[in-house]
């Protein structure tokens, strides 16, 4: 069964339009080890959320791992994985960080709890919940 991810992005990095454009993407240059721990759980089928980070705070995308986590080959030390994605569709609407957190339900999420985080796992309600909210 395939799982479910939430990876943030800066999108005056990349942006969710800029990876649609691109059609690919290999998600890389994960430095945290928590972070790096969750990427190295990604299997090809996977589903993520792609996150804006910086002033949106807001989810944007629907993106589907293309790959499972492999070693990054511009890694020196052979600890680093990256994961090739590609993108699903846009959200009809954004589902901001503040939202999320008005809602008691989401208290345990990672991206409340965690912060800094920038690869998380979502459990299937919060992903549901998610997407309804995407809806109104």
């Amino acid at each position: 069964m395939a799982n479910k991810w939430l990876f943030k992005e800066e999108p005056t990095h990349y942006s969710f339009a800029d990876f649609r454009k691109d059609g690919k993407t290999t998600w890389e240059g994960v430095k945290n080890p928590v972070a790096q721990k969750n990427l190295r759980q990604v299997k090809k089928g996977d589903t993520i959320f792609y996150y804006h980070t910086g002033k949106e705070k807001a989810v944007v995308g629907i993106a589907k791992a293309a790959s499972s986590a492999y070693l990054d080959p511009k890694n020196k030390d052979g600890k680093a994985v990256v994961v090739d994605i590609v993108p699903v569709k846009a959200l009809p609407q954004p589902v901001t960080l503040a939202a999320i957190k008005a809602l008691a339900s989401f208290k345990d999420f990672d991206l409340v709890r965690l912060p800094r985080l920038s690869v998380m796992p979502v459990t299937d309600g919060q992903w549901k919940k998610i997407e309804s909210m995407a809806k109104k």
